[in-house]
């Protein structure tokens, strides 16, 4: 059995509730500091590339937020 190639990037709106995700996303920044929100940040989007996992979608994914 092959393994099914990855889907490429998705750009249109997928989030199921957006306005609670960006509310969830505030609150985690509520009181960190500059340098903290920074790092949480960093440490955030390597927990998703992690879980997009394919390589050519996160090619795709750093040309799209350039």
């Amino acid at each position: 059995m092959t393994a099914t190639p990855p889907p490429g990037l998705v750009t249109a709106a997928n989030l199921e509730a957006p306005d609670d995700f960006y509310a969830a996303l505030l609150q985690a920044h509520a009181d960190l500091t500059e340098a903290q929100s920074h790092a949480f940040n960093a440490r955030l989007v390597l927990v998703l590339a992690n879980h997009v996992g394919a390589q050519s979608v996160l090619r795709q994914a750093l040309l799209a937020a350039a």
